[in-house]
């Protein structure tokens, strides 16, 4: 039996209902390879970013591995009169997750998160499951039993 990550027994102590994909049998590395990988739309699966403010606050943002975080535009999204993405080696020690395995859920702390807006023209969205590997399929509805976020006009 697979051992769950963090994000994976958030989602069940909260029963919100989700389906794991694995990948670990692929060379996927980026993103896009990842949705290539596990047949779905680019759109549909998004990436975890995380960023500081000028203010020292972090903020977390999902949007499609298809595109780019715009960071004036999430920036404003957060109230911020800029963000910038934090260091690599940062990353472990603030969430908990490393580098392509970091997911929006059951991070070590818990930041204002924003996820792409055109989220919502899918039914159910994919994101990290927390371990390079792993995508968790769920809806918005379900995901907000585990997480706070606001949709925003965030990518390019």
């Amino acid at each position: 039996m697979e051992s769950k990550t963090n994000a994976m027994r958030l989602l069940d102590s909260k029963k919100a209902k989700y389906t794991i994909h694995d990948y670990s049998d692929s060379e996927a590395v980026s993103g896009v390879e990842v949705a290539q990988f596990l047949g779905e739309n680019p759109d549909r699966v998004f990436k975890t970013l995380v960023t500081v403010g000028k203010t020292g606050n972090h903020y977390v943002f999902l949007v499609p591995v298809s595109g780019e975080l715009d960071l004036k535009k999430a920036a404003k999204t957060v109230g911020e009169k800029n963000i910038e993405m934090i260091k690599n080696k940062e990353l472990l020690p603030l969430t908990g997750y490393i580098h392509g395995g970091c997911s929006p859920v059951g991070m070590k702390k818990v930041f204002k998160t924003v996820i792409d807006e055109g989220a919502s023209d899918f039914d159910t969205i994919m994101f990290s499951g927390g371990r390079i590997g792993k995508q968790i399929e769920t809806t918005l509805e379900e995901l907000k039993k585990v997480i706070a976020f606001d949709l925003g006009d965030i990518s390019v």
